[in-house]
């Protein structure tokens, strides 16, 4: 973790934010059996108090990130506290219970193992165990999220299925939170096509920089991009970034 980190095309790089005035921190989280969400929520909250204690961190201006598992520890982390001012999650799971008996079409089998006997870390099938999976699924929650979100979600993603952002997407709409998602049409749980992977980065540096910095919102932040404008759209970035025209942003 202490080791210099060269820029890339990844969607996070420590060192791109450290370079322009961010302090990034990385915490560590110790699990309890049955609630992979909640563990989270026990481990980085104290954590981000310390790192705010010793005051590396502005405790008005802290982000959070992650993609996949850390997707979805993003998605659950703002429906229990407000101590991020904003949040991004790329491939988040979203409810568990629909997930639990889904395909993980990546390799044709089913997520169930994921739950029972990897980073879930739940001891048994939601059947058995209906409390904890919504306990711990971010969806269930979703009336309590104050804190803006970027949802990345790509409708060929062959780990984590389009649905489960959708379905987090669509309820905090309906229930009128701050909300953005991105698609890359195409794309799986990660982006790949080179264009893409610099809009992505591009736009979640605009995102971080608006929420914790100041900086003017963009239009595609405030306004949305309707699907018949998005080659307008990027077109019209293309000082940013290189045009790609597979990105969809809603």
């Amino acid at each position: 973790m202490n080791r210099y980190e060269a820029p890339s095309l990844r969607a996070f790089v420590r060192s791109q934010y450290t370079n322009r005035g961010y302090a990034v921190f990385t915490p560590d989280i110790v699990y309890k059996l049955n609630d992979p969400g909640m563990s989270s929520l026990w481990c980085v909250v104290p954590a981000v108090k310390a790192a705010i204690a010793k005051g590396v961190v502005d405790a008005d201006k802290v982000g959070l990130h992650g993609h996949s598992w850390g997707g979805y520890q993003t998605a659950f982390l703002v429906t229990q506290t407000n101590i991020f001012k904003t949040a991004i999650a790329g491939a988040p799971l979203t409810d568990l219970i629909s997930m639990y008996s889904s395909i993980f079409w990546n390799s044709g089998s089913t997520n169930q193992p994921i739950f029972e006997s990897s980073q879930g870390r739940f001891t048994s099938g939601y059947h058995d165990n209906l409390d904890a999976y919504i306990r711990n699924s971010p969806v269930f929650h979703a009336s309590k999220v104050q804190t803006p979100l970027m949802i990345l979600r790509n409708d060929k993603d062959g780990a984590v299925d389009f649905t489960q952002g959708i379905e987090y997407y669509n309820t905090l709409r309906r229930l009128k939170k701050p909300v953005i998602m991105l698609q890359y049409t195409g794309e799986n749980h990660g982006l790949r096509v080179p264009a893409n992977m610099k809009d992505y980065q591009v736009r979640m540096a605009e995102y971080f920089d608006h929420h914790l910095k100041g900086a003017p919102a963009p239009s595609w932040m405030t306004e949305g991009v309707p699907l018949i404008k998005v080659k307008e759209h990027l077109d019209s970035r293309e000082a940013l970034v290189a045009p790609a025209k597979s990105a969809e942003s809603k």
